[in-house]
């Protein structure tokens, strides 16, 4: 009978907290800020490139989840220390939520610009800044991550 690697274990939930909160904040915010930018086709069809652009920043969170998980991969095999298991465990904890939530609230602010845009406004560009201000919290638990990586 195998015996559990419960170090192991613990790695890989943290691998999959990184990758699966970062992937469902992106889908969650790029729901909410598409189905503006739907109702904003309705009325300007002609926008579709904007309305496009103004929606999709939402995605980049499930990418940074994605770049931890390959990044701490690399250090998560079935000799891994509890220590080091709880440092990937942190960082997927880490990088996994801030990413959920910034995704979440960076989508209702790019569905606020998209909505402005379908009315005929410009507000592109003044929704993609505002739109990275959430984002930011997001790139700073990425790179919380990576520093984090090297004591793993």
């Amino acid at each position: 009978m195998e015996t559990l690697n419960w170090a192991y274990i613990l790695a890989g939930v943290g691998l999959g907290l990184m990758i699966g909160l970062s992937g469902a904040g992106s889908a969650i915010g790029l729901v909410i800020s598409g189905s503006s930018a739907i109702g904003g086709l309705k009325k300007r069809p002609e926008a579709f490139g904007t309305l496009l652009v103004a929606s999709v920043l939402p995605s980049t969170q499930g990418i940074y989840g994605f770049v931890g998980f390959f990044l701490y991969l690399g250090k998560v095999n079935e000799n891994i220390s509890l220590f080091s298991a709880s440092l990937v465990f942190g960082a997927g904890i880490m990088l996994g939520l801030a990413a959920l939530i910034s995704a979440i609230f960076q989508g209702k602010v790019c569905a606020s610009s998209a909505s402005a845009i379908g009315s005929g406004h410009n507000t592109l560009v003044p929704g993609l800044v505002m739109g990275a201000m959430p984002e930011f919290y997001a790139i700073l638990a990425l790179v919380a991550s990576i520093i984090l990586l090297g004591s793993v």
